[in-house]
């Protein structure tokens, strides 16, 4: 090889890695890499700060936290371990290469543990639980991001955001999941979105539901009824990732806005761990780029659901689902960092 070119590609080789980032952003960087290149110790949802009480909220803005609460299924169990399936999972972020964002520079971010649910025997009381936890949350303002658990887990999540102003949503899925009382309760995974619209706690006409195909076809009268905008996976596939985020923006407009995505909106090629898959579903790439299409929205919060782990020996399910929560992690952080008027941390 040339002598010069030789030199010159070792002088490349001796640059930092990290210099495209403001020192401050590059400091979180490095510290984020350096403890991944540790053996680990307390496993943490994208490998965050741990905090080893749930109730410790002092000086947090952002809240990742685990809900391990599988009562409301209808047809596989397992979701419960999720969080555990989701903490295990390593060498997610600590920056997003698309959007440049870097979230644990933005805002103070701890993983909490997970709720605490005193009987997984009984789904109200455990449902009560859940939005007695997050109500705490919102009472701390802290912006929680969570990983479930079912579905079920949204309702009682957007019942405590929500009650002070009807929330937007945005919601990844192969069902609509808004349909009524089942095996005699209303609280199970197939319905969460229907409570929280008869609780005031959602603005159907602010909700999009993306993904939708299979058996739930027979469910969706409520979403179209209630003035909810469904998407199904074929119409994605027509119109273009795109076309859906444009769609998005302009259903939830600027107000409050959750994001939920459950892991069978996603095709089981990719997520076959999880209780309910529904084959022709989107890609993990589709979804990546759907959330990082909300950038810039009034963000208060998202959640990643139904990641049954015994059903995915490979752990792909896990990895695509701790994958999607760093992407909401980084759409949720900037927003709530822009609300704050500081600037956004990004490697540009």
């Amino acid at each position: 090889m040339d002598a010069q070119k030789l030199t010159r590609l070792r002088e490349l080789a001796e640059r930092d890695s990290l210099e495209a980032f403001e020192p401050g952003v590059k400091a979180v960087v490095r510290g984020h890499l350096e403890r991944l290149a540790s053996a680990p110790t307390f496993p943490a949802l994208l490998d965050a700060p741990r905090r080893n009480d749930p109730g410790d909220l002092d000086n947090l803005e952002c809240a990742l936290i685990g809900v391990p609460f599988d009562l409301g299924v209808t047809n596989r169990p397992g979701a419960r371990f999720g969080p555990s399936a989701l903490r295990a999972i390593r060498f997610v972020g600590p920056w997003n290469h698309a959007s440049r964002i870097v979230p644990f520079a933005l805002c103070q971010i701890a993983d909490v543990g997970d709720v605490p649910i005193p009987s997984m025997h009984d789904l109200e009381a455990g449902i009560a639980e859940i939005e007695r936890y997050f109500e705490r949350v919102a009472r701390a303002g802290v912006t929680p991001i969570s990983a479930g658990g079912d579905h079920s887990i949204t309702y009682p999540i957007l019942k405590a955001l929500g009650r002070g102003e009807p929330l937007g949503l945005v919601h990844v899925d192969a069902h609509c999941d808004t349909e009524g009382a089942s095996g005699g309760s209303r609280f199970h995974h197939g319905g969460p979105f229907r409570n929280a619209a008869l609780d005031g706690a959602l603005d159907p006409e602010r909700s999009i539901q993306i993904g939708i195909r299979g058996m739930a076809e027979l469910m969706t009268r409520f979403s179209q009824d209630s003035g909810m905008t469904v998407i199904h996976a074929e119409d994605f596939r027509r119109l273009g990732v795109a076309a859906v985020i444009d769609a998005a923006r302009r259903v939830v407009g600027d107000g409050p806005t959750y994001i939920s995505i459950d892991v069978d909106g996603i095709d089981p090629a990719y997520t076959p761990g999880t209780g309910t898959p529904e084959v022709g579903g989107l890609t993990p790439l589709d979804v990546q780029m759907l959330v990082r299409g909300l950038h810039g929205l009034h963000l208060v919060g998202g959640d990643v659901v139904e990641v049954a782990p015994a059903y995915d020996p490979t752990s792909n399910t896990a990895q695509v689902g701790a994958a999607l929560l760093f992407e909401i992690l980084c759409v949720v952080s900037d927003s709530v960092a822009q609300r704050r008027s500081t600037p956004t941390a990004r490697a540009d």
